[in-house]
């Protein structure tokens, strides 16, 4: 478990940036970075090294080719103890943090009326490149993609002397792969969905879900259960709250949607009073 030198910030979502860029400035790490994050972090009076000054390469094609390069992705996919040889003799500097989120593509499709166009310059390639050269050396590289994780990040640099736990890093890299799964299947169903209806169905359908709650107990409550949603833009029942009671179990969520449907039935105000799937009241 080694310190925390140098780290790569290149993010989409901002939010709590600016804080993490501080607590790594504090533990004297080196912050690489690109476009608008760079921009955020030196409004907040911190040292910033641009992409391009570390690779001697300079963004082009309109932002689309920023750190696809060997000085970046060696950085991140060199094995501590095994490459620094080679590293060494093509100049290539270790990076030991990712802080990478993508491009919105779902939020940006989800635009009414949004061009395609617009859409496919919504698709990021260089983040999940770099997130999957990470996390595929989480060993010796600490990849973050959700900023719920950088309050996580700051305290165990401070438990850790300015490192962060083998096993944080396996946690984390996990969550890249769901997060890069996710992404992909997204991008592959609106490519999907601008084809012509008479086409084939597709040879693979992926479609993804995000954990929306633990439940108290699965249909019987020796069962550990969990309730997912594949995010469509509209409301379900998880935005819905509860006022008063135990959490919600899975055959509470079963029986609060057939209520909901069957109330649905009614043009007039209706109330349905639903027991183990079947109306009561």
């Amino acid at each position: 478990m080694a310190k925390i030198t140098r780290a790569l910030i290149s993010v989409s979502d901002k939010s709590g940036i600016v804080e993490l860029g501080r607590a790594l400035a504090g533990f004297g790490v080196e912050i690489l970075s690109t476009g608008g994050t760079a921009k955020a972090l030196r409004e907040a009076g911190l040292e910033v090294k641009d992409v391009s000054e570390h690779t001697g390469f300079p963004e082009m094609m309109d932002g689309r080719l920023k750190t696809l390069h060997p000085k970046i992705h060696g950085g991140l996919l060199g094995r501590r103890g095994k490459d620094e040889a080679e590293m060494k003799a093509h100049g290539i500097l270790p990076i030991d943090m990712v802080v990478v989120n993508l491009y919105p593509f779902e939020a940006t499709v989800a635009k009414p009326g949004v061009k395609f166009e617009e859409a496919i310059e919504n698709i990021d390639i260089g983040g999940p490149t770099m997130l999957r050269s990470a996390a595929k050396n989480h060993k010796d590289v600490t990849v973050v993609v959700d900023p719920e994780d950088y309050p996580v990040i700051m305290v165990e640099m401070r438990e850790q002397d300015g490192a962060v736990r083998e096993e944080t890093n396996r946690v984390l890299a996990r969550k890249v792969f769901e997060h890069t799964s996710r992404y992909d299947s997204r991008i592959s169903r609106y490519l999907l969905e601008q084809e012509s209806p008479d086409v084939a169905f597709p040879q693979t359908l992926t479609r993804s879900y995000t954990r929306k709650a633990t439940l108290r107990y699965g249909e019987n409550p020796h069962q550990r259960a969990a309730a997912f949603d594949e995010h469509s833009g509209g409301l379900s029942l998880f935005d819905a709250v509860v006022l008063q009671g135990k959490e919600m179990s899975f055959n509470n969520y079963q029986d609060t949607h057939s209520a909901l449907l069957l109330a649905l039935e009614f043009d007039e105000p209706a109330c349905a009073i639903i027991k183990h799937n079947n109306p009561c009241g």
